[in-house]
């Protein structure tokens, strides 16, 4: 079978499992209305809004006589090519990342801000109608725009993309999500979706964009485009491309966050499902090279040369304080800002996940749809923030105050809005601005009177409920830093009722709230924790935060899972968890192989290897030896159906099925064996062959992985799928326990570890007494 297997759709027996909200999570629930037939059909997903087959990635080295052969014709200066070339690419990408987020930050500021700008400059003379219309006409256009770039050039460019990377990395392929058109889309997207003032953030597609730059570079050339130099040659498999994704993935993060180590970290706790020490030294030289090229960026807008963008102070928040302290009185706040932060985190994640699933029923319906669904939330958000404001009461202006009071233009604490002169609207300083410049303010040092109880409760429910209905929206849209806006009003709101009893001020509340709805929500610890103190300079909250993190991590987890892995759940991506399912351990490998299974002899007829191709989407056959070209029937190895497509391409044809041996090596190069671009996939129906080439014979041994990882039939399906995980697999062989018969009993691939593969083998286990422990296990081992 391939590893196109999808997951079966099981039928309850019991009326009343119809509504067991457990039974119904093992499904694909987005995409109800596509039926499998067969086992041989490719697994379907939802990349972007489109529904897509996808595959799987070959992490595995085809380790054939032929590759041996191209090893060993190597030399040390082919070996120190490969090495220098690792760390030129990662070079490349922290450079390259870099300037891309610079330039993404320095549009998004200077945008926004001449919006924000001329809407002020209206408001200040009384013409508070032509105000709106500007505010409003500039937010749907540029929310229109970013709509439909995003569904018509490439619908994978939609969303945060840290979803469909982290299962890239894991080992699916889906189509165009690291792709030249992706990332463009992406950018342009990501930067007129954050202007808009839909409350999206561009820390995920910044991320995403690292990886689509990683990807591109690691391609190994491009015949289209003249790119055919012989060093990057190496770099054409999916291992060596899978580690400079990795590397992408981290110089993105660092990229938004300005933050090197938080985004190392971040793609070893979250993204990566494989790692080893000198990928973690090229990730962290990536991310160092991200650090320093965005310093040499930020000292360029220093002397004023960066419009609008100001002094390139990035995202990095004014919240460090030399005197700050704390004592034992001050952790039973802290305590009950996790508690609570861990349950809203929860709950933020569960209606994430309704709100996709019914964008997601609405998104299939038509072009149309998508792009109206777009418009109508930028419609509605910009009624809201341009409404709100107008229930906030005016203040006076702190006397003490360092800034100017009131704000005129864009920047500043202190925004004047509809207020007389020597006032402020605290509520217009948050929402009447950037999603940087809220955080900004919400984490500023000594403004614990400029705040009112109503404004951080509005403000707080405002972003909770716009954060969720703008996610879905056909654009390029992050969570962290509409999670992160949420977070802190709700801390500083607590800071408030608290501040009578507790030593930190509401600045220092708002970071710690924002530290517990991040870790509500993603569920990550370490990476999140480095994060905000690389956003805050400000290392002597560190314990607070570590207290926060685990607390809130600790209860989220026991609602649900963290929201990526929601989202990759509901749209489809077969992932591979750490932790298997309890019930595995009852099952062995033989429960759940499925046929029928199609081989391949050592000396095989061309039309048979075309009538395989043909009749079946597997991407791997085992190759078995026979007599009389053998004693009995032995397994010889593994062949791939590129390289299958590649040896019908080169017509090096026998008359007689004899072996040839190294002979064959003369007639093909590596680059013809290599992983081919993306969209270069070659197909058996492009190749034409006469009726005597089918009467003719291939030697497949040369060219066949003679060393496939394998398991015997007994195996626990538990190991077997921490083996295909740890490892990397895309095919795994199952031979018999007794050599009589055939030498193997069929291959596993990644749906076959899949819930509702298993499943639906075996229905009874869903009712079995292992399901408490089936449910309740993992989200116990997640939180150690």
């Amino acid at each position: 079978m391939s590893e196109n297997v999808p997951p079966v759709q099981t039928q309850s027996q019991d009326p009343d499992q119809e509504h067991d909200h457990d039974h119904e999570a093992l499904t694909s629930p987005l995409l109800p209305h596509y039926q499998r037939a067969s086992n041989s059909t490719s697994q379907l997903a939802i990349v972007g809004v489109n529904v897509c087959p996808i595959e799987s990635l070959d992490y595995e080295i085809a380790e054939n006589d032929f590759y041996k052969q191209d090893w060993r014709a190597r030399d040390k200066i082919q070996n120190f090519q490969y090495i220098f070339m690792k760390w030129l690419l990662c070079f490349l990408i922290g450079c390259i990342v870099s300037v891309v987020g610079f330039c993404n930050n320095l549009a998004v500021e200077n945008i926004a801000g001449i919006k924000f700008v001329i809407t002020s400059n209206m408001m200040l003379t009384g013409r508070y109608e032509m105000a709106f219309l500007v505010f409003f006409l500039s937010n749907l256009v540029l929310t229109l725009f970013a709509a439909i770039i995003t569904t018509f050039i490439s619908p994978a460019a939609a969303g945060s993309g840290i979803p469909e990377v982290k299962a890239y990395l894991n080992g699916v392929d889906a189509p165009g999500i690291i792709s030249l058109r992706t990332l463009i889309v992406k950018i342009i997207g990501s930067i007129s979706a954050v202007s808009s003032s839909l409350l999206v953030g561009k820390a995920g597609p910044m991320m995403h964009i690292g990886a689509c730059i990683a990807s591109l570079l690691g391609q190994g050339g491009s015949r289209r485009y003249g790119l055919t130099w012989k060093w990057i040659r190496f770099f054409k498999n999916d291992r060596d491309r899978r580690d400079l994704v990795t590397c992408g993935s981290a110089a993105g993060i660092a990229a938004a966050f300005r933050a090197p180590v938080g985004g190392v970290l971040f793609a070893l706790e979250e993204m990566a499902s494989w790692w080893t020490s000198g990928l973690l030294w090229r990730a962290f030289f990536t991310t160092a090279v991200v650090a320093i090229i965005l310093r040499a960026l930020i000292d360029v807008c220093l002397s004023g040369k960066c419009g609008l963008f100001g002094k390139g102070g990035l995202i990095m928040f004014d919240v460090y304080s030399a005197n700050i302290s704390y004592h034992m009185a001050d952790v039973p706040p802290v305590l009950l800002l996790g508690v609570v932060g861990g349950i809203l985190g929860s709950l933020y994640n569960f209606l994430l996940d309704k709100v996709l699933r019914v964008y997601a029923i609405i998104n299939k319906k038509s072009v149309t749809y998508k792009i109206f669904i777009a418009c109508t939330i930028s419609i509605f958000t910009s009624c809201l923030l341009f409404g709100l404001p107008w229930l906030a009461s005016c203040q006076p202006c702190p006397l003490d105050s360092t800034e100017d009071c009131p704000t005129i233009g864009r920047s500043g604490n202190y925004k004047k809005f509809q207020c007389p002169p020597g006032h402020y609207n605290d509520l217009a300083s948050l929402i009447f601005n950037t999603n940087d410049d809220a955080i900004r303010n919400l984490f500023s040092k000594n403004t614990d009177a400029e705040f009112q109880h109503s404004t951080m409760l509005i403000f707080f429910v405002t972003c909770f409920i716009l954060s969720i209905i703008s996610y879905g929206v056909v654009a390029p849209a992050g969570l962290f830093v509409p999670v992160i806006v949420t977070g802190a009003s709700y801390g500083r709101f607590v800071g408030m009722l608290f501040s009578s009893h507790t030593n930190l001020n509401h600045g220092l509340f708002a970071v710690l709230g924002a530290a517990s709805f991040l870790g509500g929500s993603m569920r990550m610890t370490v990476s999140l924790c480095v994060i905000i103190l690389e956003l805050t300079n400000n290392l002597l909250l560190l314990p607070m935060i570590m207290i926060v993190l685990l607390v809130s991590k600790t209860v989220a987890d026991a609602f649900n899972g963290n929201i990526y892995d929601l989202i990759m759940k509901a749209k489809g991506f077969p992932y591979l968890e750490v932790h298997v399912e309890p019930y595995m351990r009852q099952l062995t490998v033989a429960d759940v192989v499925t046929g029928p299974l199609q081989v391949c002899h050592g000396n095989e007829k061309v039309g048979n290897i075309v009538h395989i191709l043909k009749t079946t989407n597997h991407q791997g056959f085992p190759v078995i030896d026979e007599p009389p070209h053998s004693e009995s029937p032995v397994l010889y190895g593994l062949i791939l159906r590129a390289h299958l497509i590649t040896l019908l391409k080169k017509r090096v044809f026998l008359r007689t099925p004899v072996r040839i041996g190294s002979d064959s090596f003369r007639h093909f190069s590596a680059d013809e064996f290599a992983k081919k671009g993306l969209g270069n996939v070659d197909k058996i129906e492009d190749i034409k062959l006469t009726e005597e080439e089918m009467e003719m014979f291939l030697d497949l041994h040369p060219f066949t992985n003679a060393s496939p990882y394998t398991v015997v039939e007994t195996m626990s399906l538990a190991k077997a799928s921490t083996l295909f995980r740890e490892v990397g697999l895309r095919h795994l062989l199952v031979i018999p326990k007794r050599t009589t018969g055939s030498p193997v009993v069929g291959i596993l691939t990644r749906h076959d570890f899949m819930p509702e593969h298993v499943l639906g083998l075996h229905p009874l286990l869903v009712n079995s007494k292992w399901k408490p422990l089936r449910i309740a296990l993992p989200r116990f081992l997640k939180i150690f």
